[in-house]
């Protein structure tokens, strides 16, 4: 069973980049009923700091054991002044760091993707291109194409809830092709 991990930029649990995600979630079983798609918890993730690096917070291993476990990670990232969050980077921060003496960091060669939604007109843009230069370095294998840039976001707000309307089809086009992408 293949499992895909969405990390969601934003810790507010509303967030339309989690509301993303979930839409992304339908349409992945929807496509293959057989994958396992989870979004990871990490709201009680510290700051980075070297003094507590070692041993990791509990948080820290648990979320490291759920990265290891996936088959594949799954971004949805908003922008904040053209950037991801630093929220998020202080998460990949934390993933960056080898685990012990016999193990490197937990994101060497996993397959990933990056989708996300904003209130601007960009529609992740920039940030996405910020994480991606991130990402590289962390030596993650990224489906560069097709990316999902969902533009004014709160346009798409109904009631408190993403209608994707259709930005819809490309998140059906992006989920196909990262099945295919992570075989």
């Amino acid at each position: 069973m293949t499992k895909i991990l969405a990390i969601v930029g934003s810790l507010r649990e509303g967030s339309m980049n989690r509301q993303l995600a979930e839409h992304a979630r339908k349409a992945v079983t929807a496509i293959d009923p057989g994958v396992d798609f989870a979004i990871l918890d990490w709201s009680d993730v510290p700051l980075f700091n070297e003094d507590i690096e070692r041993p990791a917070p509990e948080a820290v291993e648990r979320i490291r054991r759920d990265v290891l476990d996936a088959d594949s990670i799954w971004f949805f990232a908003p922008e904040y002044n053209h950037f991801f969050p630093g929220t998020l980077k202080n998460l990949l921060d934390w993933l960056s760091r080898p685990v012990d003496a016999t193990q490197g960091q937990v994101l060497d060669g996993k397959p990933c993707a990056i989708a996300g939604v904003s209130a601007g007109g960009s529609g992740t843009a920039c940030a996405q291109d910020h994480l991606v230069t991130l990402l590289s370095f962390l030596n993650m294998r990224i489906m560069n194409k097709p990316r999902l840039t969902v533009p004014f976001g709160f346009s798409k707000m109904v009631e408190g809830k993403l209608e994707l309307g259709e930005s819809q089809a490309y998140l059906e086009k992006q989920a196909r092709a990262f099945l295919s992408f992570i075989g």
